[in-house]
């Protein structure tokens, strides 16, 4: 059963990379199976300064997300789950009831956030609206109050400040969830097509699933269209199968929680 699932799963990503090494003028999958295989469509989509200039701006849009989401989830993490202040549960569980609604929902109030900064179609409109991610800051929460109550002890004994066990005890132990957690952030910016829709609208911050949507909407030929689609994919898979080892142990240990 798992064979035949697997098979359902990953024939349509096979289909998608044959086509695009097919010949442009070769009759392509259903019709026929190409006679011969090219790397001509890829190497010529590369070569075009719009698939270079939002494949730049994805990179920007993933990498910062990144950085910036990890260190504030673990600085929020590290507060929820060591710290002790009125109201801290209440704020908690105000940002965990944000899962519970729809990003759709709060779509139109956040453009018309963005409008009104003037943050349209650049990298301050992209990037700073994602950082809050309650996800993450449960995810790291959950992980950082599973670690011993002596390290923390220890360290306050030495005088060590919040500032001090935050950057030299708690992000060290926390490598490996801050290693799935990037994994996951980044894949969720590199696939995102809404937001960046919304907030570039094709200019010059367009990311690259914006602009496959821009290029399956042009004259363009089957297989260029799905050469564009697996150089998308190919990072993500890339980024998958150097972490997949750490995904299942880390998300499982960090769940339950105390």
């Amino acid at each position: 059963m798992l064979a035949i699932v697997s098979l359902v799963a990953v024939g349509p990503f096979v289909l998608m990379v044959v086509v695009a090494l097919t010949p442009r003028l070769s009759p392509t999958l259903p019709y026929a199976w190409p006679s011969s295989l090219t790397l001509d469509n890829i190497a010529g989509l590369l070569s075009t300064e719009s698939f270079l200039r939002w494949t730049g701006n994805t990179v920007i849009y993933s990498a910062v997300s990144v950085v910036a989401v990890l260190l504030s989830a673990s600085m929020a993490g590290y507060v929820f789950a060591r710290k002790r202040f009125p109201g801290r549960d209440a704020l908690l569980w105000s940002l965990l009831s944000t899962l519970m609604v729809p990003f759709h929902a709060v779509l139109m109030p956040s453009v018309v956030i963005i409008q009104l900064l003037g943050w349209a179609d650049t990298y301050w409109g992209l990037i700073i609206p994602t950082l809050a991610n309650a996800q993450a800051v449960l995810l790291l929460r959950q992980f950082i109050r599973a670690l011993p109550d002596e390290v923390f002890d220890a360290a306050r004994i030495d005088g060590a400040g919040d500032w001090r066990i935050y950057w030299n005890i708690v992000l060290p132990l926390c490598r490996p969830v801050l290693g799935t957690l990037a994994v996951f952030v980044f894949l969720w910016h590199w696939n995102d097509f809404l937001w960046p829709l919304v907030v570039a609208g094709g200019g010059e911050t367009s990311t690259l699933t914006v602009g496959l949507a821009t290029l399956e909407a042009g004259h363009l030929t089957l297989p260029e269209l799905m050469s564009a689609a697996t150089v998308t994919g190919v990072p993500c898979l890339l980024v998958f199968l150097l972490v997949q080892r750490r995904l299942v142990s880390t998300v499982s240990f960090a769940g339950p929680g105390r």
